[in-house]
């Protein structure tokens, strides 16, 4: 039944040669795309270990106000959901239209639970009063923990936002995969969006120890 909705789909651009010609340049593409996304979270990572090198106390103790375990969780969520995106593009590949289906929304359920349990998160740091403003109440060098919260809320929040394209990029690919879009020799999108979904999810890599772990082992200053 498949077989039937797949043959006139995988169609060739004309500006190019071949489907390996264009699956090479859309490839080429999201790469360079990805290298711009390396450079923007590059800066942010920039900015924040030159003030933590400034500031090292403040951000440790900031620092410890962070719930590691429910960060660990959603780690362990994105190494998942990157498995299951892999195994969504190795579904592609063999054509295999309702595996492919399925590793797609447990991506989705996964990227969702890690939304969620980030939306938590920061429940419990607006109940805290850790939101940087007119309100924010920390016990310590206040200034320069604020710091260290605005850069927490940026770099998760935009990371978050990647997340959020990401699930509706996946949701398309869902939707085109129902619709039996995708055979053996033509899965470029499948395979194309698997490197942003990646990226997004080495990006927590980096942010997790970063915010949560670095300063775990020394002392809880203040508490």
């Amino acid at each position: 039944m498949a077989g039937a909705h797949t043959t006139h789909h995988a169609k060739l651009q004309h500006h190019f040669d071949n489907l390996d010609q264009q699956f090479e340049a859309s490839a080429l593409g999201m790469w360079l795309f990805l290298v711009t996304e390396i450079l923007f979270f590059g800066g942010l990572f920039l900015a924040y270990m030159i003030y933590r090198i400034q500031y090292p106390d403040a951000f440790a103790e900031a620092s410890h106000h962070l719930n590691v375990v429910l960060g660990g969780v959603n780690t362990a969520v994105l190494i998942g959901s990157s498995l299951t995106m892999a195994m969504a593009v190795w579904a592609a590949q063999l054509g295999k239209r309702e595996a492919q289906m399925a590793f797609l929304a447990f991506t989705m359920v996964l990227g969702l639970v890690f939304l969620g349990i980030k939306a938590v998160e920061y429940s419990h740091k607006f109940e805290e009063g850790l939101i940087p403003g007119a309100n924010f109440r920390f016990d310590g060098d206040a200034q320069h923990a604020q710091l260290f919260f605005s850069l927490y809320f940026v770099m998760t929040g935009l990371h978050g936002l990647h997340m959020v394209i990401g699930l509706a990029i996946m949701a398309v690919l869902f939707v085109m995969a129902y619709k039996g879009r995708f055979t053996k020799a033509y899965h470029t999108p499948v395979e194309v969006s698997g490197l942003y979904w990646h990226f997004v999810d080495i990006v927590w890599i980096f942010l997790f120890p970063l915010l949560y772990l670095i300063d775990r082992h020394g002392p809880v200053v203040g508490h």
